[in-house]
């Protein structure tokens, strides 16, 4: 019989109370109120006021009260009147980048604003000037006439990680200085429409209002700039996006420089890569960044990268998304010479390309053939494309317009009508004829790769096909 006696039970009993006193001490929350107190006089209320025009019913001067119950029904029934101006305020939240008046915000905050007042937690206020902003990574810099001021500490966002706390300081719905914590949820996170922009995503309270406000780390130093929200509601779903500081930071630099930014620019359209797509080119794994389209006269083109080509390494930064290229091509020096690493036709290929600055505003002739041809194979009914619609499209000869689609594998793929094929299987369409013979030796049961254009001013897009066994 085992017997423990009484020093075994206090040495247990000691130990015990240790070790849970080390895990309560592993699992504290961190403080944030010190934070809070050093950093609380550098966050600033950004109110702006624009002109909008809009059609009323009524007649100049005359205005219905905000309650009031026939207030409705102008707003929904009172767009066919006579256009009138407006004065439209609207809420944002920025920061103190240095002492002498610099403030950092984003653009959407203050974008087409004819006054923007800044108001700090003194209830101090200043009117702000606009020394540049750049819509492509929702960037502004703003300077107000004021000496002295404190500003936040600016970190680093390059070594962030996953599940770290963060905190926000803002203004959501007008409420100054509202403080919101969390952690991060994930970086580097693509957002469509928001091709520049890495995100940093977490699950801090963001509201309307916090835009354009500080993203701290548990040392105080800015991390990020609260910018955007994914809701169904309009209020906060859990789904936060800050800029990265790092690429903030030198946005500011090159508009206090020339008020403007330059990014780099290869000059493609891409796409992401995904399992189908990885089979119909020959790839092991659906990975890198499919070019869709090579503008013409670019570095891209200039390089020789054509469409299909996959993009999987950009000097030493491996392309695992497409959403991966954009940020390192922009934030590339122009005139600098960087390898690209591409899969062609199954085979790694190198190409070396200069970059150039993105631009402020981003064969023979076909053989006369029969003007349709239907396929029961895919379930298609094309065409040769219309001149007007080429011409429109600025499209070069070949192609067929998808003139009907019937259930089958090309419905399957995603093709529909109106959409024009360029490429099937990795060859040009000429024309309907052509198309059908390209039908025709497609192979069973293994995707291939359609290239189509679309006719809603989207880029072009590669498709994955697959015919049944």
């Amino acid at each position: 019989m085992f017997v423990i006696s009484n020093v075994s039970r206090y040495l247990i009993l000691a130990f015990s109370l240790l070790l849970i006193s080390g895990l309560a001490t592993a699992h504290e929350l961190p403080e944030f109120t010190k934070l809070v107190e050093d950093n609380k006089q550098s966050i600033v209320n950004i109110s702006t006021t624009q002109k909008v025009t809009r059609r009323s019913m009524l007649p100049p001067g005359i205005e219905i009260p905000e309650n009031s119950p026939w207030g409705e029904l102008f707003k929904r029934f009172g767009e066919n009147g006579e256009p009138q101006e407006f004065d439209a305020t609207s809420l944002g939240s920025g920061f103190v980048i240095s002492e002498d008046g610099y403030i950092l915000t984003n653009n959407h905050v203050v974008k087409d604003a004819e006054e923007i007042i800044v108001r700090f937690l003194d209830r101090k206020e200043y009117e702000a000037e606009v020394i540049g902003s750049d819509p492509r990574s929702d960037i502004a810099l703003l300077k107000v006439d004021a000496e002295g001021l404190t500003p936040v500490h600016i970190g680093s966002s390059s070594g962030i990680k996953v599940g770290e706390w963060v905190m926000a300081i803002g203004s959501p719905f007008g409420f100054d200085h509202s403080v919101s914590v969390g952690v991060v949820s994930a970086t580097n996170r693509s957002l469509p429409n928001e091709t520049y922009v890495p995100f940093i995503q977490t699950d801090v309270a963001i509201n309307p209002g916090n835009s354009g406000g500080p993203l701290f780390n548990v040392q105080g130093e800015v991390i990020g700039i609260n910018a955007q929200i994914f809701s169904q509601t309009g209020g906060f779903m859990g789904l936060s996006f800050a800029i990265p500081v790092d690429m903030a930071m030198e946005v500011v630099e090159q508009l206090k420089q020339s008020g403007h930014v330059t990014r780099g620019w290869l000059g493609v359209y891409i796409q992401n890569v995904d399992r189908e797509l990885a089979e119909s080119f020959g790839l092991n794994n659906p990975k890198g960044a499919l070019v869709s389209k090579v503008f013409p006269d670019s570095p891209a083109s200039k390089a020789g990268l054509k469409a299909g080509d996959v993009i999987i390494k950009y000097n030493d930064t491996a392309i695992n998304y497409s959403s991966d290229l954009p940020p390192v091509v922009g934030r590339t020096e122009i005139g600098t010479r960087s390898k690209l690493r591409v899969i062609r036709n199954g085979d790694i290929i190198t190409r070396t390309v200069t970059i150039e600055a993105l631009p402020r505003e981003t064969e023979e002739a076909e053989p006369e053939q029969e003007a349709s041809s239907h396929d029961s194979t895919l379930g298609l009914l094309v065409e040769k494309v219309p001149a007007e619609v080429r011409k429109r499209l600025e499209l070069e000869e070949g192609g067929v317009l998808v003139r009907e689609v019937k259930k089958g594998p090309a419905q399957q793929a995603g093709i529909g009508r109106g959409d024009i094929i360029l490429m099937l299987n990795g060859e040009g369409v000429k024309g309907p004829s052509h198309f059908r013979e390209l039908v025709e030796d497609l192979p069973k049961g293994r995707a291939v790769s359609v290239y189509i254009q679309r006719q809603n001013g989207q880029p072009p897009v590669y498709l994955a096909l697959k015919l049944d066994d």
